[in-house]
């Protein structure tokens, strides 16, 4: 390539900017997962713009079906730049599945992943973009690296927070990252393409479960960033975040034999088990008899576990209205059945070998499996 090309100072003397260019295949797509995002799309398509002019991009939204317009705002941009995509679902809520179908969707050499809430520092795309060229599998933009800032975009609870789950992540999974719950990263597709059937369509930190669930050693290049503060709309993360959190680490650390939905339904199954104890007690002081006590506890701790299942655990199946209160009476009569599935298998195992802590234990690991598996069915059902 001759040395007065514009595009040789943008990374195009490699193979894959010599393949995007002769096939009109995009060199480079950016994910952007969307939920009431509507007055930052044309915001982040400019950016985009004028932080990559001489690379072949494109942009991926995926909306999560928002109430706002953000599909459609993505639609009418789209309609003038065809480097605008736009994948709306219906049904199906999470930002990790919304990043993952978008780089399934993608067909470029090389994908981003960043927020829609201009947060991320779009200009530091192109420098991922050639550290990919120059060999890096994955690239991350970290807030916590020498010459990060975070300080703009996160609170101090936030940032306390966020350093407490990294040293967590880093300590129980052995991530070296310094900042494995980023959510702006660039990876190649191919990469992407091979951990895609191990990773998890729920919660948010894709990048963790990337890192973990990768069989083969990759080479990593962290970038330290800017995190800045929102312009538009609300934050999407809450307490809600450190639950996904929990569940994701249980599940890598089983080897994945566990989902992040099952250790979900299993946490809230203990904090069920608390309600059931205090309530019990609570009836027994009032002078309740001990079966009416015990079956008035049973029946609030269900009634705590499908509230707290149905805000955490199937969040992306939320049930409302007349559809909540058809699904509480559907849980209790999974609840019943599954007593039913606990004493029967627990009696078998103390018959053949009086141990109560085994026989009981064994119980309960079968009514927490059936009430799992037929709420899974039953209750949340997708529509």
């Amino acid at each position: 390539m001759a040395q007065d090309d514009p595009k040789a100072s943008n990374g195009w003397a490699h193979p894959w900017g010599r393949q995007a260019a002769d096939t009109c295949v995009p060199q480079l797509s950016v994910i952007v997962p969307t939920f009431n995002e509507r007055d930052n799309v044309a915001l982040l398509v400019a950016r985009l713009a004028a932080a990559l002019p001489h690379a072949a991009w494109e942009v991926i939204f995926v909306d999560d079906n928002s109430p706002d317009g953000t599909a459609a705002a993505a639609r009418r941009l789209a309609q003038t730049d065809p480097r605008v995509r736009c994948l709306r679902r219906i049904g199906r809520r999470g930002l990790a599945g919304a990043c993952i179908e978008g780089l399934l969707a993608s067909s470029a050499l090389a994908v981003a992943i960043m927020d829609g809430d201009l947060q991320h520092d779009e200009t530091q795309l192109p420098t991922m973009l050639t550290a990919i060229e120059r060999g890096a599998d994955l690239v991350v933009g970290t807030r916590f690296a020498c010459g990060s800032d975070a300080v703009g975009g996160l609170s101090r609870v936030r940032q306390l927070g966020t350093r407490l789950a990294t040293m967590t992540a880093r300590r129980l999974l052995g991530v070296q990252l310094s900042d494995p719950l980023s959510g702006f990263f660039m990876i190649r597709r191919d990469v992407f393409e091979a951990v895609a059937p191990r990773l998890s369509t729920q919660g948010f930190k894709l990048l963790l479960d990337i890192v973990v669930s990768c069989r083969e050693p990759l080479e990593i290049v962290e970038l330290p960033c800017e995190f800045r503060a929102r312009r538009h709309g609300h934050s999407k993360l809450d307490t809600l975040v450190v639950f996904e959190f929990l569940g994701l680490l249980v599940a890598k650390l089983s080897g994945d034999w566990l989902s992040i939905r099952f250790v979900g339904f299993a946490l809230v199954g203990a904090t069920g088990l608390v309600v059931h104890l205090w309530a019990l007690q609570q009836a027994l002081y009032f002078g309740l008899a001990f079966d009416w006590a015990q079956t008035t506890a049973a029946y609030l701790a269900m009634t705590s576990n499908f509230v707290l299942n149905n805000q955490l655990t199937y969040r992306d199946r939320r049930l409302k209205g007349w559809a909540a209160v058809g699904g509480l009476l559907t849980f209790y009569l999974v609840c019943s059945v599954g007593t039913v599935a606990n004493v029967g298998v627990a009696n078998w195992i103390y018959g053949s070998r009086p141990s109560w802590w085994l026989a009981g234990t064994a119980g309960a690991v079968m009514g927490l499996v059936f009430n799992y598996a037929a709420s899974s069915v039953l209750t949340w059902q997708r529509g």
